[in-house]
């Protein structure tokens, strides 16, 4: 009798270790917010290789996509994220800078005078940034290009002293081009990127900085008539995914984000600066104009923002060695490319 029990309980462990064999594994939901619109290149490409990843890993990792800022902010995204309602983001600088604060180092205003400077810059920082964000508990797959920000306003901007009558627009939290503005005795107005368009419609603002690309994708163009031809700075992204969901994967699945994910950004990468220049155009054809400024008035920009950062490295405000690496990068880059130089 109580071999009987014995085997019948042997034979229950053996069926439902056999099920728990052959079920299918349970899909991991992904959820990801981001404030570009739907419709765009990035959410055109996060779409396209989240659709390999879920055929690839069986339907083990499925991405979801909230656009448009419908989660709000970069830094609503986050709070949601360390809360459990999201798993990741598509964040901008500021966003990122919250989670790693040397990554600012690319958003400095005034260091990167081409593409050229910043992909040697790029190709030997980017791998000691991702190793910061996974410290900080954020898988991230890349950085993704957003084009360089030109000063773009309603009013003619020629000269740095121009900038004093005007409106201008800063990110929420971007100390450094605050402080730079302030330099050059302008007040800005700190505004939240979702905030922005609302700005330039009422008047609360009459200039920003945006790449021609975000321009257009946030209807910022149709408030603005001028582009002073000068880049600012670089803009740039990352899809942040928090590091224990990741983990949840199995190292065969996390391969396979990776491997999509890494590749659409490169995509990504390619595309933006194909676009970048395409959008340039298209400002020009809807006769927003496009100024030059004189070499005098780019070096009062680019010793404004120098002196910035050297007094918010001073005061403790950011890490000085990324700062230092990067100024080593450019400075090798310069010399032997004396074009770069000027």
């Amino acid at each position: 009798m109580q071999n009987s029990i014995f085997h019948r309980r042997l034979q229950a462990l053996w069926l439902v270790g056999l099920l728990a064999i052959s079920a299918p594994a349970m899909a991991l939901d992904i959820k990801i917010a981001t404030i570009a619109p739907d419709g765009t290149l990035w959410m055109r490409e996060m779409r396209k290789g989240a659709e390999e990843i879920a055929q690839r890993t069986d339907g083990r990792a499925v991405f979801k996509f909230y656009p448009g800022g419908s989660m709000g902010n970069d830094r609503s995204v986050l709070r949601k994220i360390r809360a459990g309602q999201l798993q990741g983001g598509m964040l901008t600088g500021g966003g990122l800078n919250e989670i790693y604060p040397n990554v600012q180092v690319y958003g400095l205003p005034f260091q990167f005078r081409s593409y050229e400077e910043l992909d040697y810059v790029r190709a030997r920082m980017d791998k000691g940034l991702a190793q910061g964000f996974e410290e900080r508990g954020f898988v991230t797959f890349g950085f993704a290009d957003g084009g360089f920000a030109y000063i773009m306003s309603s009013v003619p901007t020629r000269r740095a002293e121009d900038l004093k009558s005007q409106k201008v627009w800063t990110p929420e939290d971007d100390d450094i081009t605050r402080a730079m503005f302030e330099s050059l005795g302008v007040s800005p107005i700190p505004l939240p990127l979702t905030d922005v368009l609302t700005g330039l419609q009422t008047g609360l603002i009459t200039t920003l900085g945006a790449s021609a690309v975000g321009a257009i994708a946030l209807q910022w163009h149709t408030k603005v008539k001028y582009v002073a031809d000068a880049q600012i700075m670089y803009l740039f992204g990352a899809l942040a995914v928090d590091k224990k969901t990741f983990g949840r994967l199995s190292s065969a699945d996390q391969a396979v984000v990776r491997n999509v994910m890494e590749r659409a950004f490169a995509t990504l990468n390619q595309q933006t600066r194909v676009d970048d220049r395409s959008a340039r155009e298209a400002l020009r054809k809807q006769g927003i104009e496009y100024l030059a400024l004189a070499p005098e008035e780019l070096t009062k920009l680019r010793s404004a923002a120098d002196q910035s950062i050297d007094r918010l490295v001073t005061k403790g405000a950011f890490d000085p060695a990324p700062v230092k690496t990067l100024r080593e990068h450019l400075a090798a880059f310069r010399s032997r490319t004396p074009a770069n130089a000027h």
